[in-house]
């Protein structure tokens, strides 16, 4: 009797596929051969479940996206339950916005594979409506992040809103740069030093500190 095939668990071992290539030797290298190859399947097996490179990497794309989102969200749902201002809180924000930074092996390859996508959508049109999503998506827990440590100035929060989420947003992006080309430098406990500072600069302290 023929063994049955889960599709949508072979459809994820190709993705991870993508992601050990992207990860090692860059996206360029990520066609359909050296995916089937890396996975340990024939081409045509590969093109059963994804019919050309751009269909395989724009769903590899969604792929981590919907897994940094979905980091993101658990994260957010645990600060929403703890009161503002206290030293929970504040550790918790830190906390998600560690879920961007390559602080373990999941997390390294993600934002990895994340940053190397976003680069390509500036030349791959293909690829641009995912890379708009992601943005659009990281955007919107930036600002609810603000919002949430600004809750006691409404002024101050209605002005600095989407300035401060995008200036947030792109001291993320540099920190998880820097992170993947100077990980001995940039380290886990720094990459928490630098956050610390940048919300402190908002006036977000947690009570008695």
């Amino acid at each position: 009797m023929p063994k049955i095939v889960d599709a949508a668990a072979r459809r994820q071992e190709v993705v991870e596929a993508v992601f050990r290539i992207i990860a090692v030797d860059g996206l360029e290298r990520a066609s359909l051969r050296e995916v089937a190859d890396e996975a340990d399947l024939a081409v045509g097996s590969v093109r059963h479940y994804f019919t050309s490179s751009e269909e395989l990497l724009v769903h590899s794309f969604g792929v981590v996206v919907d897994r940094i989102i979905a980091r993101l969200t658990r994260a957010r749902d645990r600060i929403a339950a703890l009161p503002p201002g206290s030293a929970e809180h504040y550790d918790g924000v830190l906390t998600l916005l560690g879920q961007f930074l390559p602080l373990d092996e999941e997390r390294a390859v993600d934002a990895c594979v994340w940053m190397a996508f976003k680069n390509a959508a500036r030349i791959k049109p293909f690829l641009a409506p995912e890379a708009d999503r992601s943005h659009r998506a990281v955007a919107a827990v930036m600002g609810w992040l603000i919002i949430e440590l600004t809750k006691d100035d409404d002024a101050a929060r209605e002005q600095a809103l989407v300035t401060e989420a995008e200036r947030l947003l792109a001291t993320l992006d540099g920190l998880t740069m820097h992170a993947l080309l100077q990980p001995e430098w940039m380290t886990a406990q720094m990459c928490r030093d630098v956050l610390d500072a940048h919300l402190r600069g908002l006036g977000a302290v947690p009570t008695g500190h």
